[in-house]
């Protein structure tokens, strides 16, 4: 009888022998997670203890393992970060695009803010028959800054040949070097901002100069970090090189059709 009751506890208690049935999509499962939907299987009601304890602590604990991981990576490791997603090592990271929007959001908060301590600009008159280019981008920001992935995805698809990776692939190089250069954008305000103030002494226009180069230079240690071992340094430079010059032609035919499209071929631009 006492084996009997043993095997009785030892079903009763094995989930494989004692399907429940998730409360979100009602499929019966076994594991911790549902294998149609995802979600966890022990979810239960939602008490004061539970939502300090687990949903925002592990709330602020996701972030670090997500955001900030992904951030750290874009400045330590930015090429192989870029691989690692590439090959399939997804679960550490967070979706390059989407932050790179979060901080796009961030930058123009921040912009905000600092423009609310700074004196008005005079309004430029626009001359009849002319467009606002200015007023344009201000509207498109996030579309024109996105825009710029597919350009760095394709100048690196040309030049970096032996990395084997494919257009959609040279994305996500893309999305970190645009990441990397938003992020570094966020002291390019502040800098100016606190220079506007008068708060930095007279070198504060050297180090606007210095973050500015850091921003044009962070997709060479991108794909220095990513193409590490596969390219002597002469071979690198040369490349970088050319992908900077494709990156400016690239760039300065984009904008040059903008121009003709919100002209309509027969106005200005103003900016």
């Amino acid at each position: 009888m006492k084996a009997f009751f043993s095997i009785f506890s030892a079903v009763k208690n094995n989930p494989a022998m004692n399907p429940h049935h998730c409360l979100n999509c009602d499929e019966p499962v076994h594991q911790n997670f549902c294998p149609i939907c995802g979600q966890r299987t022990d979810t239960h009601r939602i008490v004061l203890k539970h939502f300090i304890l687990h949903d925002m602590l592990h709330g602020v604990w996701h972030l670090d393992r997500g955001i900030l991981f992904t951030i750290r990576e874009t400045f330590v490791r930015p090429g192989q970060a870029a691989l690692d997603y590439v090959s399939g090592k997804r679960i550490r990271y967070y979706n390059v695009f989407y932050l790179c929007l979060l901080v796009i959001g961030f930058n123009l908060l921040l912009k905000h803010y600092f423009e609310g301590f700074l004196p008005p600009e005079e309004e430029r008159v626009i001359e009849k028959g002319s467009v606002n280019g200015t007023e344009f981008f201000a509207k498109n920001i996030k579309f024109i800054l996105l825009g710029i992935v597919p350009i760095l995805g394709l100048c690196g698809l040309i030049v970096f040949r032996r990395l084997k990776l494919n257009l959609a692939e040279h994305f996500i190089l893309g999305g970190i070097c645009l990441l990397g250069e938003l992020l570094i954008a966020i002291a390019i305000f502040t800098t100016v901002f606190i220079t506007k103030m008068g708060w930095l002494p007279d070198f504060s226009d050297y180090l606007v100069l210095i973050v500015l180069l850091l921003m044009v230079l962070y997709p060479a240690w991108v794909y220095q970090n990513a193409v590490r071992g596969k390219y002597t340094w002469i071979g690198f430079t040369w490349r970088m090189l050319l992908f900077y010059v494709l990156l400016f032609v690239m760039m300065m035919v984009v904008l040059t059709v903008i121009v003709i499209i919100l002209s309509g071929g027969k106005g200005t631009v103003t900016f």
